[in-house]
């Protein structure tokens, strides 16, 4: 059974940090090239950034340069980080990671910008 365990969202101001984790449990992922994902009210859900198993990374033209996607592979399960510098109240949605291309998905991590 496949997990993702997101964690590591919250209230933060413009402007502000976070770092989000996600444990991904079930399969061989380590041998997998993972991605976050988000979904803002009323929006589709789109990729963020991508890594692949040897640490090539791919992100939202919107998120180049504020964001930042590592994954220890050494850790059971693997985790994956997003850190997020510099938000925009526009980033606000709820985040997921997954495979990339996706699986079953997790609950996600709600990230919330606003003054």
């Amino acid at each position: 059974q496949v997990q993702f365990v997101e964690s590591g969202g919250g209230l933060v101001q413009p402007g502000g940090s976070l770092r989000l984790s996600c444990a991904a449990s079930g399969r061989q992922f380590s041998f997998a090239d993972m991605g976050w994902y988000r979904q803002a009210p009323g929006q589709q859900r789109e990729l963020v950034a991508t890594i692949t198993t040897n640490g090539r990374t791919n992100y939202l033209d919107s998120v180049k340069g504020r964001f930042t996607i590592s994954r220890d592979n050494a850790e059971n399960p693997v985790t994956v980080y997003l850190q997020m510098n510099s938000l925009k109240p526009e980033d606000a949605a709820i985040y997921y990671c997954n495979r990339y291309p996706p699986v079953e998905w997790g609950r996600g991590t709600q990230v919330t910008v606003s003054a």
